[in-house]
């Protein structure tokens, strides 16, 4: 079992809130990291799509006084929409005995729908925390063999870890195929699983490109506003990311669509059937998913404090991240897979627009050292510590 960075901070928000959720993708180690917390504290698991266990959610406050000294994890809570309204009177009972925290731990698939229901019922009494996939410091370290296998198959556990590159890449095609025609169903969006399918490659062949909607529902056959809509249940999923354009006080013409990127660099890369690294360095969207690969790994490590953007002007000046520290400190990140990076006039033309106060170009070796113009190249490996420093 690989040791996940996210158990510490899950067992300090115990320790500080009544409840905690864990949000992320299905099939990225929520529930195996749960289970790890309990080991430590007493405590008793709930899987609500198990329809037992939902029977027994169902009346959550009778469960808890059953179970009144364990911890309860409820897993897939947002089979149970209206359950957070029952948690909030029990945190608020148990606070009046002085019991404050560590009463509940809750995981969810859907980021977005799960926020809305606890944080209505639950605000002041929950801390959030996003597991992502595996990274590059949970797995690989500085092993330059390592880094690329976990870059062809992703994070997801089932995928990075198996015995050869073939069962990786079938686990992630079932993983597709069970979120298009099982789990997006469940959650209620009347959407054909094959026009889903499509859009989820056509961000893949796209990746790391700015969002071009029309264009989308052009190739699709739908409305705008359909395609629209599918990259908000993407987004939901925890499955896309849409990093926002850093249009703050410029006097600049800029491009305000957002970049898209498909998450997970595995699912990326299965989706456009590439099951060797191989043929991945000869495909053309290589470089958007080294790129999209980076940005998802650095996120991973970042401080809560941090926001992420891209910039890009109608005259070509670029920076493919920007990191937003609190006090408007900027981190200008460019992201190139060679081994010899070389910048454009574009990310030197940003830099003089924004003013940063670091600037990066995260490569593919293992080297650390400094360029003109202050500009530091920079293994992802030792970019991600930095940024853990910064916690």
């Amino acid at each position: 079992m690989i040791k996940r960075r996210l158990l510490t901070d899950v067992q300090e928000a115990l320790m500080r809130s009544p409840s905690v959720a864990i949000l992320g993708p299905r099939q990225v180690g929520k529930t195996t990291l749960a289970l790890e917390v309990a080991k430590s504290i007493e405590s008793i698991y709930l899987d609500l799509e198990n329809n037992l266990d939902l029977l027994k959610a169902e009346d959550i406050s009778a469960f808890q006084k059953t179970n009144k000294d364990k911890l309860i994890i409820l897993d897939e809570v947002q089979q149970l929409p209206d359950l957070f309204k029952q948690i909030r009177g029990i945190i608020d009972g148990e606070r009046r005995n002085s019991n404050t925290k560590g009463l509940f731990i809750f995981l969810g698939s859907a980021s977005i729908e799960l926020l809305k229901q606890s944080g209505e019922s639950l605000a002041g009494r929950i801390s959030y925390k996003e597991l992502y996939p595996i990274d590059v410091l949970e797995f690989a370290q500085r092993d330059f063999e390592k880094t690329n296998l976990i870059w062809i198959r992703g994070g997801f556990p089932e995928s990075l870890l198996s015995q050869n590159n073939l069962d990786s890449f079938n686990w992630r095609k079932d993983f597709i195929k069970t979120y298009l025609e099982r789990d997006i169903p469940q959650l209620g969006p009347r959407i054909p699983a094959k026009t889903l399918e499509r859009f989820w490659m056509m961000l893949a062949h796209n990746q790391g490109t700015v969002f071009n909607a029309s264009q989308i529902s052009r190739s699709l056959d739908v409305s705008h506003t359909s395609v629209i809509r599918y990259l908000d249940l993407m987004v939901d999923l925890l499955l896309v990311r849409r990093l926002q354009p850093y249009t703050f006080n410029i006097g600049k013409r800029l491009v305000k669509s957002p970049k898209v990127y498909v998450r997970d660099s595995g699912i990326t890369h299965a989706l456009l059937n590439i099951d060797n690294f191989n043929d991945l360095l000869g495909h053309p969207v290589v470089g958007g998913s080294w790129e999209g690969f980076v940005i998802e790994n650095l996120l991973a490590v970042c401080p809560n404090n941090v926001n992420p953007y891209y910039y890009r002007t109608s005259k070509g000046a670029e920076i493919d991240l920007i990191l937003e520290f609190s006090g408007n400190k900027l981190w200008a990140i460019e992201i190139k897979k060679n081994s010899a990076p070389k910048l454009s006039k574009g990310f030197y033309s940003a830099c003089e627009d924004l003013k940063p106060e670091q600037r990066f170009i995260v490569y593919s070796g293992n080297d650390t050292f400094k360029m003109k113009d202050d500009i530091t190249v920079i293994s992802l490996h030792d970019l991600m510590n930095k940024l853990l420093l910064l916690r």
